[in-house]
């Protein structure tokens, strides 16, 4: 499978509410699902997946690996744990969570036991999360950009990463987009409100939409079906070029998210 266009995050959401999101989505026809080892709830998306009675094959699971795991000792254990938890033999991609430069492992390390990883038959894709410019290019020279699937950003109307973006889609290396709706903060927008009122679709359809436009994958979560619903939706809608632009000239550098000694000095 290729990376999919769309699907479900679970940052923050653990036990009940995160089986409840999960049920949900696959119900309403999400086939993709964004995880990571220290969200905390590999084994009740496991759970929700087996319970949902869709075949594992059919699904997308993504999950990262956290930064107490990237030594070679460690990476490929806490993979298997993953998988374990996740009740399947692989997953269709596995990231890097974060860069981590007060790491003591280099990134030659951790890339090539992510490689072996993918040899080993554990992960299908292999990819990177919250790297800049520099790092990927220190990533490509360990596995290629060819095998490099995602890098996973931050990436909203108030911050766009143009830059970033920009050199990715140079090397090949597919975007995809956390924190899309700034922590619901571009939801109050004035520019995104008006936009959809015009469109009759919802502030968040209307920034799912502009991203998807611009060819990134997309992974809002949420807790309510009526959401989890609504979200989908963002696929099927077309924003005018000036609708486009209007959202484009939000671009604040505003990050939500950059914690210290896990983030590198972003571009």
């Amino acid at each position: 499978m290729t990376l999919p266009r769309f699907g479900l995050g679970t940052f923050r959401l653990q036990g009940q509410t995160v089986i409840d999101s999960v049920t949900n989505a696959l119900d309403l026809g999400y086939r993709a699902i964004d995880t990571a080892q220290i969200y905390g709830n590999e084994a009740d998306i496991g759970a929700a997946i087996k319970d949902s009675g869709i075949a594992t094959d059919s699904i997308y699971l993504t999950t990262k690996i956290w930064v107490d795991n990237l030594s070679r000792q460690a990476l490929i254990p806490s993979l298997e744990q993953s998988l374990d938890k996740l009740g399947v033999n692989s997953v269709d991609l596995t990231l890097i969570h974060w860069p981590a430069p007060s790491n003591p492992v280099p990134l030659e390390v951790y890339m090539s036991a992510l490689a072996e990883a993918k040899s080993l038959g554990l992960t299908k894709k292999i990819g990177v999360s919250n790297f800049n410019i520099e790092l990927l290019k220190q990533a490509i020279d360990v596995v290629g950009a060819e095998n490099i699937e995602t890098n996973q950003i931050e990436l909203s109307p108030y911050l766009q990463n143009r830059k970033l973006v920009d050199f990715m889609q140079q090397q090949g290396i597919k975007v995809t987009s956390y924190m899309t709706l700034a922590y619901g903060k571009a939801l109050k927008d004035a520019v995104i409100q008006r936009i959809a009122e015009q469109n009759q679709q919802t502030p968040a359809q209307v920034i799912l939409a502009w991203a998807l436009t611009k060819g990134y994958a997309v992974i809002p979560s949420s807790t309510k079906r009526e959401n989890l619903a609504s979200n989908l939706q963002a696929q099927h809608i077309t924003l005018s070029d000036e609708q486009m632009a209007q959202i484009d000239q939000l671009e604040a550098n505003s990050r939500e998210v950059n914690p210290e000694g896990l983030a590198p000095i972003w571009d």
